[in-house]
């Protein structure tokens, strides 16, 4: 079946940038002039996605703001003949696509936010899409990619991963496979969520993009608290693969950890130097200030 619809998990609080997040959503934390969410759904849409499903909660309001229409702004817009900008804020959410908005009641985890949106996914295979995980990757992105295996194998699920550095993946979900490949899309042998680098089966870690079957949703409902006491994602991916061919596909591209402080400000950085408007003057700015630095050594 074609993939139509995208389960965004945005319900998390963002803790580790308070207070930056104590009233804005970590999601709306932007990437030079954009913010993350809109990477996120311009990825899915990019690969064919028409219904955004979100799992927020009461605190979200701003996501729902950003993809509505803003007739006061796109009146001033005209008013001012600023027909870029009111181009660019038009086409933040392309004609065709809808967005579905579905309340968390608790923070129960990853797999509990994507259990919420199974009245909206229904009997059909679905995405999942982790916008802390910006995924820089050309030509075809990581949802594309991840799609391209899902047909060609005729898979049940498919699941991104990376290549981590052992000691790391106590972070992750960990994949279990037959062969170290990172050349090729893989049967799922087995997945643990964030186990100590003597326990992981391997150095493959999950990347925040999925694609999944409905009877996913079977597995998360009857699941208990795994790993920091929440409903994991990974424990009900481990019971589906032993039913139904989960493939895992180490994706072409660059993955920026924007969940956190260091990989936020990478991921601003390097997408600021490839935007056309000021990517040639900051590159100028990052090799004055390290010449400044290399002087105040010496």
């Amino acid at each position: 079946m074609m993939i139509r619809k995208a389960v965004f998990p945005v319900a998390g609080f963002g803790t580790r940038f308070l207070p930056a997040t104590k009233a804005n959503p970590k999601e709306m934390l932007p990437i030079v002039d954009k913010p993350l969410i809109q990477y996120a759904v311009e990825e899915a849409i990019a690969a064919g996605i028409t219904e955004l499903i979100f799992v927020t909660n009461s605190s979200k309001r701003a996501i729902e703001d950003h993809f509505d229409v803003n007739f006061e702004l796109e009146q001033l817009l005209i008013q001012k003949n600023d027909l870029l900008r009111l181009d660019t804020v038009q086409q933040i959410l392309p004609a065709g696509v809808r967005c579905v908005y579905v309340r968390q009641s608790a923070p129960k985890g990853l797999g509990h936010a994507v259990l919420c949106a199974r009245e909206v996914v229904g009997d059909e295979p679905f995405a999942v899409i982790l916008a802390d995980d910006l995924i820089d990757a050309t030509p075809e992105n990581c949802l594309q990619q991840l799609l391209k295996t899902y047909v060609q194998m005729q898979a049940r699920g498919v699941i991104a991963v990376e290549s981590v550095p052992k000691q790391e993946t106590r972070k992750y979900g960990i994949a279990a496979v037959d062969q170290m490949d990172l050349n090729q899309a893989q049967v799922l042998r087995g997945i643990v969520e964030k186990p100590a680098p003597k326990d992981a089966p391997s150095s493959f870690a999950v990347a925040g993009r999925y694609i999944l079957p409905p009877t996913i949703f079977n597995y998360l409902e009857h699941l208990h608290p795994g790993t920091g006491g929440e409903i994991q994602l990974t424990d009900a991916i481990a019971q589906l693969l032993r039913h139904e061919p989960v493939y895992m596909l180490p994706f072409a591209g660059h993955r920026y950890d924007c969940g956190s402080k260091l990989g936020y400000i990478q991921a601003t950085i390097n997408y600021a130097l490839k935007h056309e408007e000021i990517g040639e003057a900051l590159a100028q700015y990052l090799q004055q200030l390290k010449q400044h630095k290399t002087r105040a050594v010496e």
